[in-house]
């Protein structure tokens, strides 16, 4: 069953641990206006390979900030679905999965390891008295007459998971879900700058149940031997797969804020592949997950520019459009902010 209790807290950052051998979680104590809490960050897989994979991103932008900046101080529930302040790695396209690489969390020298990592914008944090911090994930607690093992307060409370919940293999499969990622955001109002710390699995699948959240295992061809092989997302320099289409076709540009009467908003698609691409099949989605089916095709290394139509809409506020493949797998997928469609006429490049 999903997470139970998910959502996001709202504070400050006013301490933190390295995550160790013995507790392999990067921690923070957060405050609000009364409460203190620990935010448990995994930064060691209890499944093999143990590095987990992780993205910071310094420049951070997705339609999901204000939602986020509207919020009071403190502990937040989340309805698990899009359109809200949810997370899901592979519905929201917050970033680029391939951007994701996995690291060890106990490297010796500075700066080369995932408590480093982590640690050098939650120092900053600290250090800040305007910065916030954003975490999502399950929620524990408040558990009364029990003092927080790592910073002391009581009663112990604070938030964990917060790292991809879908995906699952093993006896996590049961955390599966929709919409209820975890994640680290950090905001710097006096720099305008907001900070992403994503982190994921390498044990997790990226190809998942738009319900259940358990991964798609979808068929491919080949011998009884490659039962059982574990086929990696798309990287690049190498081709993509039935199972791992990702960056096979790219989302290159979007026209949200047309001048045209009436309004036309278009979606160019590059095939970044040696062979012609047959769309047949394909679906492009909108941020409230509308579908618009797609045909034709692409040639290799060619582009093709997409008139959309309803109920696919690309709203000048922000959005978000995500490219599926005929087996219902994401191939790519961007966001984009209320700014970056502000100026009409104007394409936006991803």
């Amino acid at each position: 069953m999903p997470l139970k209790n998910y959502g996001v807290l709202k504070g400050s950052a006013i301490n933190r641990a390295l995550g160790s051998g013995r507790n392999p979680h990067y921690q923070i104590h957060v405050v609000d206006d009364d409460t203190d809490y620990r935010i448990a960050v995994n930064v060691r897989s209890a499944l093999s390979p143990s590095e987990v994979e992780y993205l910071v991103d310094p420049r951070f932008t997705h339609p999901v900030l204000p939602h986020l900046e509207a919020l009071e101080l403190g502990w937040h529930d989340l309805a698990s679905k899009p359109g809200g302040p949810a997370l899901d790695y592979i519905r929201s396209n917050l970033f680029d999965p391939r951007q994701m690489v996995p690291l060890p969390f106990d490297i010796p020298g500075p700066d080369n390891d995932l408590n480093e990592k982590i640690d050098h914008y939650v120092q900053r944090a600290m250090a800040d008295e305007s910065a916030i911090v954003y975490a999502f994930g399950e929620r524990w607690g408040p558990e009364q007459g029990k003092k927080d093992k790592i910073f002391g307060f009581l009663p112990g409370n604070g938030v964990h998971d917060i790292h991809m919940n879908q995906g699952n293999v093993g006896r996590f499969v049961d955390d599966d879900g929709v919409y209820q990622d975890g994640a680290l955001l950090l905001h710097f109002p006096e720099q305008a700058q907001w900070v992403g710390v994503f982190l994921k699995f390498q044990s997790q699948s990226w190809h998942t149940d738009d319900v259940t959240g358990h991964r798609i295992r979808p068929e491919v061809s080949g011998p009884p031997s490659d039962a059982g092989i574990a086929l990696r997302p798309f990287e690049r320099g190498s081709l993509p797969t039935p199972e791992a289409p990702d960056g096979a076709v790219r989302i290159v540009a979007a026209l949200a804020n047309s001048v045209g009467s009436p309004e036309i908003e278009t979606v160019t698609l590059l095939n970044v592949t040696d062979g012609t691409v047959d769309l047949a099949g394909w679906r492009l989605l909108d941020l409230d997950k509308n579908a618009m089916a797609l045909s034709g095709s692409v040639a290799a290394g060619d582009t093709l520019r997409i008139i959309l139509e309803a109920p696919v809409v690309l709203s000048n506020k922000g959005g978000q459009i995500t490219l599926l493949n005929a087996d219902g797998l994401r191939v790519d997928g961007v966001a984009y902010t209320q700014v970056e469609a502000s100026l009409p006429g104007f394409s936006i490049a991803f």
